[in-house]
Parts: C-alpha cells; structure tokens; sequence
C-alpha cells in the first residue's frame, strides 16, 4: 500500500519507475498509471540508480537483495523504508557499503494517502554526507525529512518508539471508551475532552476506532504485529522486558487468528467497544 503510493507520486512528478512487487497482480496495477511493471526483482533493478524496497521486515528485504545482487548497476544506491531491527539497517548499511553499494535506511512514519500526497514524515540516520546527497529526493517524499544525526541504526530505533506509542495511545483510547460504556457516558462527549480533541494523534486515533474503518486498512494489522514483536525483541536485547506491549500484541493475536490479519490495525483497540 504504501509503496503504491510512492510509486504514483513519482509518476505524478513525471519520474520514470519500474516496479516489482512479491504478488505480481498488485504490480500490474500500478501499469494504469504508467509504471513500467516487472515480473521479477532482478528485472525491475537492470540499469536502476536508485533502488526503494518497501517490503515486511528484515528478513525479506534480505531475501529480495541476494536476489538482485548480481544485477544492480555499480554504485547504485539502495534506499529501504521498511520498518526493521536496529540490527538489520546497521548490518546492512556496513555489508552493501563493502560490497561497493550505498544502502540507505530511511523508515516512515505514514500511510498510503501521505504517500501519495508527499505528506507524513521520513527517518534517517547515518552517514552525514550520503544522507546529504539523498536530501533532495527524500525531501521531494515526504513533509518533513527528519535526520537524527551520524548514528547508523537510530532512525531504526526511532520509528519502532513511534509505533510504539501509536499503540499504546490506541490502547488507551480503548480503555477509556469501555470506562465510558460502564459510566453510561456517550462517545460524543468523549471527543470533547481536551486530552481528545486538542491532541491531533489522540483525536485519530479515536475517530479511527469509533468509526470502525477496519476494512480500508492504512497499516494492516498483521504489520503492526510484526512491529510490537521488533519492540520487544529490542527491549529483551537490552534487559528491559515491556509492560504494554506484550499485552497489546496479546490482543492482536486474537484478531488475527479470527481472520482479521489484512484488516485495519486499529481493530484490536476496537475489541471492547
């Protein structure tokens, strides 16, 4: 979904992109709007500058480059939105470089829509002088480009604390709502609160849970479970285990095994209400 969005924005901005995707019909798509569809990987990067993986977690962007090792032009720069470990964007990084190529983490935090629209906001970290040079076309992406400085793997860690507190406000919001129900207290005074409608994140999220979108998903919920498990592996690696986290990703657990994994990852703070 969000790479879609990438891709229809460059088209929109007269950019030539070639596209590939792991369900080929989803690529096919995107043909309507002038991409130029492959059927596989190592296809779509012949005589690519630049490479954008937007794909699930570490192991399968992993996976996607052994793919394409062999056919990237040399020196060809590789540019990887997806939501990763710490682990995996350094691990990267220090491989691609020795092998003569530029990877380049830069997580998102946004949807679909903000993609298509060049909204939300993009995470780096790393190398000062290749983040310099990728400023232009990150910046032409995003609303805000945000460099959290020299240290590889900080953007990484950035983005899994900001879903973080994405569930944890959702859960919240959760609980305040079946706290309302026992109080016999309607909804709609509920998004009068200042704590709800002054607060843009808060007010989403409570507009997302209240009016049940489940089925037009912006971050699907089988993602945001991979998520909270990188949130926790992350914590253990340091010692700390987490309080919520294990509970939230507790709960989506359930709504996955109901069949909910591709529906709208707020459904699991949707449980009670």
């Amino acid at each position: 979904m969000l790479g879609s969005g990438f891709v229809r924005a460059w088209l929109n901005r007269g950019v030539e992109v070639k596209v590939w995707n792991r369900t080929f019909s989803k690529a096919q798509k995107l043909e309507a709007h002038g991409a130029k569809v492959f059927a596989t990987p190592e296809e779509a990067v012949k005589d690519s500058q630049r490479i954008h993986l937007v794909l699930r977690d570490d192991v399968s962007v992993d996976e996607v480059l052994s793919k394409v090792e062999t056919h990237l032009t040399p020196g060809a720069v590789i540019i990887d939105h997806t939501t990763t470990s710490v682990e995996g964007a350094i691990r990267r990084t220090q491989d691609w470089s020795a092998k003569g190529f530029v990877y380049q983490h830069a997580p998102v935090m946004m949807g679909p829509q903000n993609a298509l629209n060049a909204t939300g906001n993009i995470f780096v970290s790393g190398h000062q002088e290749i983040i310099q040079m990728l400023t232009p076309e990150l910046e032409s992406m995003t609303g805000a480009l945000m460099n959290f400085g020299e240290e590889t793997g900080k953007a990484a860690g950035l983005k899994l604390i900001s879903n973080l507190l994405l569930m944890a406000v959702n859960a919240g919001i959760s609980d305040a709502l079946t706290l309302a129900k026992s109080l016999n207290i309607p909804e709609s005074d509920l998004a009068k609160l200042p704590t709800i409608a002054a607060n843009g994140v808060v007010r989403g999220g409570f507009n997302k849970i209240t009016q049940h979108p489940h089925n037009e998903p912006t971050w699907e919920l089988t993602m945001a479970r991979k998520d909270a498990k990188l949130m926790m592996d992350e914590a253990e690696k340091g010692g700390k285990p987490m309080m919520i986290i294990p509970v939230i990703a507790q709960e989506m657990d359930e709504w996955i095994d109901k069949g909910f994994a591709h529906k709208d990852w707020a459904i699991f703070a949707s449980k009670k209400n």
